[in-house]
């Protein structure tokens, strides 16, 4: 019988606090690099500083915070690529960006989107949170809370962006924009639907874990690691 194909590599960087837009262009240069085919796939494992961004559809009347207001939080604000609206990113929230080569997964956006909600669903319901991905908009939800974010961008049928999910989020930063363009919606985190304080390096740990197992590849080195400061 012969044995099945290996599985995909899955390159797995520690854990690490990254300004967004340092984190922009090291995306760019793995992009790059998988498009070429000179790097293996991988997954950017990140918490960023605070800062709002807007996305391709996203309105600078969504920032409902003037200047004066976001400086006063050390909130900076970047216009990017990904798709999507405005959101918010800052510390106690992981931010994971895989870098996948889509033209090997059938070079379908749709279930790619599918395909990372599930995931953070089944991530989510390890921890006891009851999570669903079962509305009219992307992302991932608590009842009509919502607890995980989705953006990405693609070039060359290579996927980058990602996710955002709530862990120990200031939840009162999303307070500042229109989350996602959605009026009035409640933002969640892990912490407040658990009741516990989860720790981002075990949290990231589990998600590289759960990641790779569901879109059948192999983390190389050990995932969710954190590098010393």
């Amino acid at each position: 019988m012969a044995l099945p194909p290996p599985r995909p590599r899955l390159l797995c960087p520690p854990l690490r606090r990254l300004g967004y837009e340092e984190a922009f262009r090291e995306q760019v240069r793995r992009r790059d690099a998988v498009i070429e085919q000179r790097e293996p796939e991988c997954l950017m494992l990140l918490e960023h500083t605070p800062t709002v961004t807007i996305g391709r559809t996203g309105v600078r009347g969504d920032v409902l915070a003037d200047a004066d207001a976001l400086a006063a939080r050390g909130v900076a604000v970047a216009e990017t690529n990904r798709g999507g609206e405005v959101t918010y990113h800052g510390p106690g929230q992981l931010v994971v960006y895989p870098i996948l080569d889509l033209r090997r997964r059938g070079r379908n956006l749709h279930r790619y989107l599918r395909d990372l909600e599930a995931w953070l669903v089944a991530l989510c319901r390890g921890y006891g949170v009851p999570a669903h991905a079962d509305s009219p908009h992307t992302g991932v939800w608590v009842e009509d809370r919502k607890i995980a974010s989705i953006g990405i961008a693609v070039r060359h049928w290579v996927a980058y962006h990602g996710v955002a999910l709530n862990v120990t989020t200031d939840l009162s930063q999303f307070d500042l924009i229109v989350p996602c363009g959605l009026r009035g919606v409640t933002m969640t985190s892990l912490a407040r639907e658990t009741g516990t304080v989860p720790a981002l390096a075990d949290v990231a740990l589990r998600a590289a874990e759960t990641f790779a197992e569901h879109f059948e590849m192999t983390p190389a080195p050990a995932a969710g690691a954190r590098e010393t400061p």
